[in-house]
């Protein structure tokens, strides 16, 4: 049985891949669930009462509009959360990557409104945030394969707080100019 204090500690370098570190660095110690819950409250007071004419706009040529990086970040937390849920459910199947890119402009987030965009992300977070409570101290601890590298459960939920976290930080530099 897994010791609740080492469950929810930050992740070793082991547990995800090089890529992700960034990410991971980005959350300050403590239980991550309640990072990613006074996140949700950061992010959506930082964008708050932006309008759609700002939200349409990139920072640069082949850059997304801010309304595509609020799209993007409810698109990466549901992977995450979805490969969160397989591994924490000890399912060994491999999990793909996935080319944001890609889905980007197929995700239609610029024809959608500013509010529209952080009702989703606020419903992804609250499910995310309903299944990381769900999860024995054991689960946090499992690992998986995504993307052809080892994960764990609790690696994915700093990769989560961190990715958010990671584009607030842009929202607020380069499209908002209060960084």
């Amino acid at each position: 049985m897994t010791n609740i204090d080492t469950a929810f500690g930050r992740p070793h370098d082991d547990e995800y891949a090089p890529f992700y570190a960034g990410y991971v660095g980005l959350v300050p110690a403590g239980d991550v669930r309640h990072h990613l819950r006074a996140q949700l409250q950061e992010t959506l007071a930082t964008l708050t009462g932006v309008t759609d004419a700002v939200a349409n706009k990139a920072y640069g040529p082949g850059k997304w509009t801010l309304k595509e990086v609020v799209g993007h970040m409810s698109d990466a937390e549901r992977v995450f959360a979805y490969r969160l849920l397989r591994i924490a459910r000890a399912d060994a199947t491999p999990l793909s990557a996935f080319d944001e890119n890609a889905w980007v402009p197929a995700s239609g987030a610029g024809d959608r409104s500013l509010d529209n965009l952080l009702l989703e992300f606020v419903a992804v977070r609250f499910a995310t945030s309903a299944l990381l409570d769900s999860l024995s101290p054991d689960a946090w601890v499992r690992r998986g394969t995504a993307s052809g590298k080892s994960i764990s459960v609790r690696a994915l939920a700093y990769i989560a707080a961190g990715h958010e976290r990671h584009h607030v930080r842009i929202l607020r530099e380069r499209y908002l100019g209060n960084g």
